[in-house]
């Protein structure tokens, strides 16, 4: 059996009355202040949590249920809509935006009793590896504070691995959850494309956003997920069908499950120590009785090249809404045009202004065939390999990050070294399919390392089979104390 995460274990002890929401909030806003200079958070949201922490005390005394998260603290990336506090996308343009709506997973999140404790930093739109290009400072990893947390969420993976907060919500466009979770130490989950609802998701990349979980355990990735989840007309782009319970799931032993290492994940691309741990997990997988083989996934080496024709040039259409006249920062001049510009030129951090420049030339007459066509391409290759692999595995398995933590400054002057810190879960956003990183022990300098599971649309259950079953052979290796190959 998997045990109760730290999030699950508040929620029932809330629940049954044995402790406060309040003192979890309190809890969780004192590991906030105390951890200022990581920079996780861009915003608190300290009084409305405790104003809700109240309530979900008076209900429970009231002899009310308030929900299966009832009394979670929750950091929430700043590229989701909470109705009246600042969403900014870490970016100049939104800076002081007050949505007049929540998001989806908010009013769900809020159904199920889990309070925001505040909004978490990240890469500028959600675009980047590091979280160093955030208008408001970069995110420090707990593990390491001269080293990144990974990007975009590494605001929300840093709060969970300080202890900030228990759970966060992420986005993930092409590994942006899973990620930092893996150079953080924590579990991210980027559910089926259409699993989570997109509504109030400040777009980026509309055919390959997900928002998903950041959790300490598998148990507490797959609590937040199960209350999110599910249909929602808000949507067009949601599926209709039941998200089921993952206890089973959850429980449930390896023995069984067939399961393929990804040989084109697994190359010079990918640093030693880092292979040794996904070795090292399919290795503790077949001792527990699963059937581990290789498998090849070819078109995955294109899955980089293809991602970043198709992101840019999604994020340029979707950005085009930020013009100085609606909402946002507006700089004043003598002309509509002239406004225009100088308030993009002014909102707009360097890497926004690459990818808005790289997807506007992507969609110009005359390339568009050659570029952003030839790319959707790839991505109906990528869908039909991963389609191949599927028939003879449940799940398949590859590193999250082909490298642990790396030094702030180590790649902003190098944009392509940059985004290689994507090459292991684009693939995964371009086929639509669910994803979790889990940590299994560490690698150079003793820093985390995460070996992602990933699974086919609406595979989930199969995937936190998997993600458990490494978990817990990851804690029988620490007692037996080889977390380390």
């Amino acid at each position: 059996m998997t045990s109760a995460g730290p999030a699950a274990a508040i929620a029932a002890a809330v629940r049954r009355g044995e402790r406060s929401a309040v003192e979890a909030v309190e809890e969780s806003l004192a590991a906030i202040a105390a951890g200022e200079e990581l920079g996780a958070f861009n915003t608190v949201t300290a009084e409305s949590a405790l104003q809700r922490a109240h309530r979900i005390d008076r209900a429970v005394a009231a002899g009310e249920d308030p929900g299966c998260l009832a009394g979670v603290p929750v950091a929430v990336k700043d590229n989701i809509c909470t109705r009246g506090v600042p969403t900014t996308c870490s970016s100049r343009i939104l800076e002081g935006w007050r949505p007049p709506y929540d998001a989806t997973v908010i009013r769900r999140l809020n159904a199920a009793g889990g309070i925001v404790v505040g909004k978490t930093n990240m890469d500028e739109f959600a675009m980047g590896s590091s979280t160093e290009n955030s208008a408001f400072g970069p995110t420090r990893n707990p593990c390491d504070p001269a080293r990144v947390p990974g990007g975009s969420s590494g605001g929300s993976a840093a709060a969970v691995a300080a202890g900030m907060s228990p759970l966060a919500l992420g986005s993930d466009t092409g590994g942006s959850i899973r990620q930092p979770a893996a150079l953080c130490g924590v579990v991210g989950m980027k559910p089926t494309y259409g699993r989570v609802s997109r509504y109030g998701l400040v777009a980026f990349a509309s055919s390959l956003d997900q928002i998903g979980p950041i959790a300490a355990t598998v148990a507490d990735a797959a609590l937040l997920y199960s209350a999110v989840a599910g249909h929602d007309p808000l949507d067009s782009t949601s599926i209709p069908e039941e998200v089921g319970d993952l206890s089973d799931a959850l429980a449930g032993e390896a023995a069984g499950l067939r399961v393929g290492i990804v040989a084109e994940l697994s190359g010079e691309d990918i640093d030693g120590d880092v292979s040794a741990r996904v070795t090292a997990a399919a290795q503790s997988l077949a001792s527990a009785g699963a059937e581990v083989g290789e498998v090849s996934v070819p078109a995955a080496v294109f899955g980089l090249s293809a991602y970043f024709l198709i992101a840019p040039a999604e994020a340029s259409s979707n950005l085009a809404r930020y013009d100085g006249v609606r909402y946002g920062l507006r700089v004043p001049a003598a002309t509509a045009a002239d406004m225009n510009a100088a308030t993009r030129t002014a909102g707009f951090g360097a890497e926004v202004k690459r990818r808005i420049m790289l997807g506007t030339f992507a969609l110009s007459a005359g390339y568009y065939d050659a570029y952003y066509g030839k790319a959707q391409k790839v991505r109906t290759l990528v869908l039909e390999d991963f389609a191949a692999a599927y028939e003879r595995f449940d799940v398949l398995i590859a590193p999250t990050s082909p490298t642990v933590a790396f030094g702030f400054g180590e790649r902003t002057a190098d944009p392509l070294a940059m985004y290689l810190s994507d090459v292991c879960t684009v693939a995964s956003n371009l086929a639509g399919h669910p994803a979790v990183s889990v940590p299994f022990g560490s690698g150079a300098g003793g820093l985390p390392v995460g070996v992602q599971v990933m699974a086919p649309a609406l595979g989930e259950a199969a995937m936190f089979r998997a993600a458990a079953a490494l978990e817990r052979a990851m804690a029988d290796r620490r007692r037996a104390g080889s977390a380390s190959p």
